[in-house]
């Protein structure tokens, strides 16, 4: 037994398999353990795993052998009496399909089992009784997701203490296919809300090739209507991508602008995160450097929000909402070009019509690439990485609008002289309805690099942007 007095969690050789190690407490009486303790446990190592379920199996003769199968969800396995030889076989797609591993078990001992995974174990002694905790609740229907490989298929080569020749193994585990023929387990799917938008359309450019990415459109996620979101069907999603938003700045400060911006974009996002979090799904929210006073030259996430006008208060609103719930993520970005009007394309359409636009000086920030914004939420996604706020915004010198503009000028091959300089106040007494703007959107995006992510330079993503068709369809 483990004489230690915290948790322990091992890696092993199939990716997210995780060994465990119980401190167990024995006198004459018996051992007491903490079989399962969240707290303790995701700080040793473990993900936050959040168990639905706990099924016990009671095994009365040594040598019972079942599996083995791999169900659409985690697992966390353990004895309580006896002791048992687990085996693993990785039934996910990719370069660990087949992989093993075994391992004995006893009371000190435990194992996180990741969805598409597959679990068997023998009985090494009478009167096991083997405990089990799922993310999911059991019904009829999770069956059609099961996967299943023979315990006793030669490739896989898994040294069984007791002969198979010899065990208790039901008919229907001595009929399992061989590896050779077995099914993957597919990955659970991410559910993205806004296809319609520059974001959104970069997600259905994605969904082409990563076939997790289910795209909802306002048929089946609309944000006006009350109560939307718990008609969303979240079975077999493990992430919903929030990409939809009010984002009509100047309409947000009109009467029927405001209550639409904080219907969409603070109200109907709460209802989002309280479904999502009564799903156990990650939530990750996409928000706006509109949330700051543009005060500061420079931000980084800890810096406090203070919006100027009511799309960004609304914006603020929605990520507050979605921080209530301790798993999700808010990843805040700015000045987005993507599929779509944006002041990209518009610039670049004026350059070849021959306009000269008066365009805003005293405004600074960076553009961000809707591609470098998409392909930087599915690393947050596939690296595991830690809930909360993140900044993710093009790399490159921080520029005004109108040092943009003339950027684009001159790589459309004509004269940036044309682009005329307009101060903030400038513009605003030409335009007196218009939104306030925050004068300062660059953002210290640290955190986000930290994570191993790499968003390409500005520079020859611009060049790329302005010589790609799709870009203004």
């Amino acid at each position: 037994m483990n004489d230690s007095r915290t948790v322990q969690v091992v890696r092993t050789e199939i990716p997210g398999l995780l060994k465990v190690t119980l401190p167990v407490h024995e006198d004459a009486r018996g051992w007491f353990k903490e079989n399962w303790q969240r707290e303790k446990m995701v700080a040793a190592g473990l993900p936050d795993f959040r168990p639905v379920q706990n099924n016990i199996s009671f095994n009365v003769e040594r040598g019972t052998t079942r599996g083995l199968h791999a169900e659409p969800w985690d697992k966390y396995v353990s004895v309580a009496a006896g002791e048992i030889f687990g085996a693993w076989v990785d039934l996910r797609p990719g370069e660990t399909f087949g992989a093993v591993f075994y391992s004995r078990i006893g009371p000190n001992q435990a194992f996180f089992v990741p969805r598409g995974v597959a679990n068997g174990f023998q009985t090494l002694s009478d009167n096991t009784v083997y405990s089990y905790l799922v993310t999911e609740h059991w019904t009829e229907n999770s069956r059609k997701d099961y996967s299943y490989v023979n315990v006793a298929d030669p490739q896989l080569s898994i040294p069984w203490p007791i002969s198979l020749d010899d065990v208790i193994l039901s008919s229907a585990d001595r009929e399992h296919p061989l590896l050779s023929s077995a099914k993957a387990v597919q990955p659970q799917r991410i559910a993205v809300l806004g296809q319609n938008g520059q974001l959104g359309r970069e997600f259905v450019r994605l969904a082409e090739r990563d076939s997790r990415i289910v795209l909802f459109d306002r048929s089946q996620a609309d944000f006006q209507k009350q109560g939307f979101a718990t008609s969303i069907n979240l079975e077999g999603f493990s992430h919903v991508i929030n990409a939809a938003a009010m984002t009509a700045v100047d309409r947000a400060e009109t009467e029927p602008g405001r209550s639409e911006a904080w219907r969409i974009n603070a109200v109907a996002v709460a209802e989002l995160a309280a479904h999502c979090a009564a799903q156990q799904v990650q939530l990750i929210h996409v928000s706006t450097d509109y949330v700051f006073d543009g005060a500061t030259p420079e931000v980084d996430e800890s810096h406090p929000i203070a919006p100027l006008g009511v799309y960004g208060q609304s914006k603020a609103a929605g990520e507050q909402a979605v921080l209530a719930h301790p798993n999700n993520f808010v990843v805040r970005t700015s000045w987005v070009v993507g599929k779509g009007n944006n002041f990209v394309s518009t610039m670049r359409r004026l350059a070849q019509q021959g306009v000269s636009p008066n365009v805003v000086d005293d405004q600074f920030g960076r553009v961000t690439f809707a591609s470098e914004l998409a392909r930087g939420i599915m690393h947050l996604i596939d690296s595991d990485c830690e809930p909360g706020i993140y900044h993710l915004q093009g790399v490159g010198q921080a520029m005004s609008w109108y040092e943009l503009a003339c950027d684009v000028f001159e790589l459309c091959g004509k004269d940036s002289n044309a682009v005329q300089p307009l101060s903030t106040k400038q513009y605003l007494a030409q335009n007196p309805q218009r939104a306030p703007r925050p004068r300062n959107s660059t953002f210290n995006a640290r955190k986000f690099e930290a994570s191993g992510f790499v968003v390409e330079p500005n520079t020859e993503l611009l060049k790329r942007y302005l010589d790609d068709e799709y870009a203004v369809l």
